[in-house]
């Protein structure tokens, strides 16, 4: 049983949220909180397997809820979800960089905020290839720079850059590794010996650094 958290200011969107997975088999919601400090408690009082957040609520917004977390050891190891609009990508990339697992749009339609969810539960990212895209475009050209001038690439092998290239793409490991006639399970050692090496908190964060230094998939 996947034990879910919810964390929005909204109670109409909680109780939908709600709704939504306590219908699942596989998944129950153990507790809400209307704001981020609230948030931080209930993941010490309940400790979730996934927190959703949502990115804009009153005092401490979503992405500075998600710095705290990350720098409370007692709770950093509990994956968020960010839950946004289409509109915020500035905030969806502010998320990534924070430690978000993932995020996943509030019209979405049901089976992909559940899907979302058992992704990661399962310990990989969940970046909607779309979305992603999107938010790459974005902030690629602001702060992409020469992998070269980055030291801590250094300590990376070839097929270990490769694979922090592909996972930017938002693929899954089982899709990374069709595409590179790999095992998944090749996959996962790769990207787990990479986020090690990197001092990334998640998947979702090596798309931070290969936007930031501009890896690519080889065409």
């Amino acid at each position: 049983m996947i034990r879910v958290a919810l964390a929005d200011d909204h109670e109409l969107v909680r109780m939908g949220l709600r709704a939504l997975i306590d219908r699942e088999d596989d998944m129950e919601v153990v507790g809400e909180a209307s704001g981020g400090l609230e948030a931080i408690q209930l993941l010490k009082r309940e400790g979730p397997d996934i927190l959703l957040l949502d990115v804009r609520m009153p005092g401490i917004d979503g992405i500075e809820t998600l710095r705290r977390i990350q720098a409370d050891p007692a709770i950093a190891g509990i994956p968020v979800i960010v839950v946004t609009t289409f509109e915020v990508d500035r905030y969806v990339f502010l998320a990534l960089q924070a430690g978000a697992a993932g995020f996943i749009l509030k019209d979405a339609v049901p089976q992909e905020l559940t899907r979302a969810i058992r992704v990661v539960s399962a310990g990989e990212a969940m970046l909607s290839p779309s979305v992603t895209r999107r938010v790459i475009s974005l902030f690629a050209q602001q702060t992409a720079v020469d992998p070269a001038l980055d030291p801590s690439l250094d300590e990376l092998t070839e097929r270990e850059r490769e694979m922090v290239a592909w996972v930017a793409t938002g693929f899954s490991n089982e899709q990374i590794g069709a595409a590179l006639f790999v095992s998944p399970e090749t996959v996962r050692t790769h990207v787990s010996r990479a986020m090690l090496k990197l001092g990334a908190r998640s998947r979702a964060q090596l798309v931070v650094i290969a936007v930031r230094v501009g890896l690519t998939v080889p065409r």
